[in-house]
């Protein structure tokens, strides 16, 4: 097959992809520079970088290391290897997170190819999953999905999962108080839809106030015609954990992390994200854990069809040398 970043069609097929990983409050916090022939940059978007929510840029560049997955996965279904340069000039650039190089390789495995076509399907999911519980060798597959990629997927067992969900709460609680922190997620979660009519941003029922203490996203917009519903008191969680907490282990977490989701979308699981507790640590790290800092708290289970969300257009976040 032709170098994929040799043609427009290429690259393009690269940049859909990528862009089609999940980002903090659907913020698509990335860009794509195409250095030369046989390279193509990933940069934070700066302007997109939430200020309050996230100052430190953790969860920015977790969201940019989600979409640089995807572009690994989509040079390497070309029959061709990526090779990942993170951070090439952290003194000079340091919006510029990796540089992406592709040499000839075998072609990919049936793994790698079912992956790469899950990228599409992946789906943020709000709404209240089923009482089925995952099997094990699902579980094995996810717990492995992060281990290649150098993180741990820990799977809390009832006494953690109650711990944690008190916690949720509890940060839940003090977010829905904090009006700073309502205005921005009220800019970047808006209640509309886009020019193809998909809601720009993945909206589930509003919960109830029994079970899961899911964040209800209609303290920053209308709650009028929106479902309320249950959600599980015991939900089946994964905490994806690093072992450091700086901008390097980020952008590692965000390619663990869309390693496990395409793994789970694969399996026909539905995941989202309990992020109040990490937005609650956002003006500084919280020191280590004993088994490592929580980057990504993930609801695993079966839920309903849910469309996706818009993305960026393609000439907007591309850009050539």
């Amino acid at each position: 097959m032709p170098h994929p970043f040799a043609t427009h069609v290429g690259v393009r097929r690269l940049v859909t992809a990528a862009i089609a990983a999940p980002s903090v409050h659907n913020t698509q916090p990335w860009r794509f520079r195409l250095a030369d022939a046989a390279a193509m940059e990933l940069h934070a978007d700066l302007d997109r970088r939430l200020g309050v929510i996230d100052p430190r840029g953790r969860a920015l560049h977790i969201s940019c290391g989600a979409a640089l997955f995807n572009l690994r996965l989509a040079i390497r279904v070309t029959g061709h290897r990526p090779l990942v340069e993170p951070f090439p000039d952290a003194a000079d650039r340091p919006a510029l997170l990796a540089s992406v190089r592709a040499e000839d390789a075998t072609m990919p495995s049936p793994r790698q190819s079912e992956l790469y076509a899950a990228i599409p399907h992946r789906r943020t999911n709000r709404s209240p999953f089923s009482k089925r519980r995952l099997p094990q060798v699902v579980w094995e597959e996810l717990t492995t999905a992060a281990r290649e990629e150098g993180l741990v997927l820990s799977l809390p067992g009832p006494q953690t999962t109650a711990y944690l969900l008190s916690l949720i709460a509890a940060a839940d609680a003090k977010l829905a108080a904090d009006p700073d922190y309502l205005a921005e997620l009220a800019r970047w979660t808006p209640d509309r839809t886009g020019s193809d009519g998909i809601p720009w941003y993945a909206f589930g029922p509003r919960p109830s106030g029994r079970g899961l203490p899911l964040r209800d996203f209609g303290l920053a917009g209308s709650r009028e015609g929106r479902e309320v519903a249950d959600f599980a008191a015991r939900p089946q969680l994964g905490v994806l954990l690093t072992k450091g907490d700086e901008p390097r282990d980020w952008l590692q977490a965000g390619q663990a992390l869309q390693r496990v989701l395409l793994t789970a979308a694969r399996r026909g699981v539905s995941t989202s994200m309990l992020s109040q507790l990490l937005d609650m640590r956002r003006r500084g790290p919280d020191g280590r854990r004993p088994h490592g800092h929580i980057q990504a708290i993930i609801r695993f289970g079966y839920g309903p069809l849910v469309p996706g969300t818009p993305r960026r257009p393609f000439p907007e976040v591309l850009e050539r040398a």
